[in-house]
């Protein structure tokens, strides 16, 4: 009965800790989910809005200066040209921002690596004795 009574209370002990890791793990979550959001991890009104100017613009610039005839054709296909090298730059800026988002997670999860490493050979060598 007594050997019933304390399984149970390390698995209760048990329980109680999973808890903990568990909540601390929902944490963490939440903590990363704050951080990919400020990042761009899902786009906002704005990018969509950004989007649909440059879709207007380019597609505005084609058919000016496929129906404005010769006069307009060189200066509506130069608008063109501009505004789909300014979206290329904004892309690439953009992947550079994940880029370095995604070094920083990978930096992140070698320290924590070593650290847990570092603990795994200090609890080895204090089960193994002096």
């Amino acid at each position: 009965m007594a050997d019933e009574c304390q399984q149970h209370e390390h698995l209760e002990e048990e329980l109680e800790d999973l808890r903990k890791e568990l909540d601390s793990f929902q944490k963490e979550k939440e903590r990363v989910r704050a951080i990919v959001g400020k990042i761009g991890g899902v786009p906002k009104t704005q990018v969509h809005l950004i989007n649909a100017v440059f879709i207007l613009v380019v597609t505005a610039s084609v058919i000016v200066s496929i129906i404005g005839g010769k006069d307009w054709q060189l200066l509506m296909i130069e608008v063109a040209t501009v505004t789909l090298s300014i979206k290329i730059i904004y892309l690439i800026h953009a992947q550079m921002r994940v880029a370095h988002f995604e070094f920083w997670i990978l930096s992140s999860l070698e320290w924590r690596i070593n650290e847990v490493m570092k603990q795994l050979r200090e609890i080895r060598k204090h089960i193994d004795g002096p």
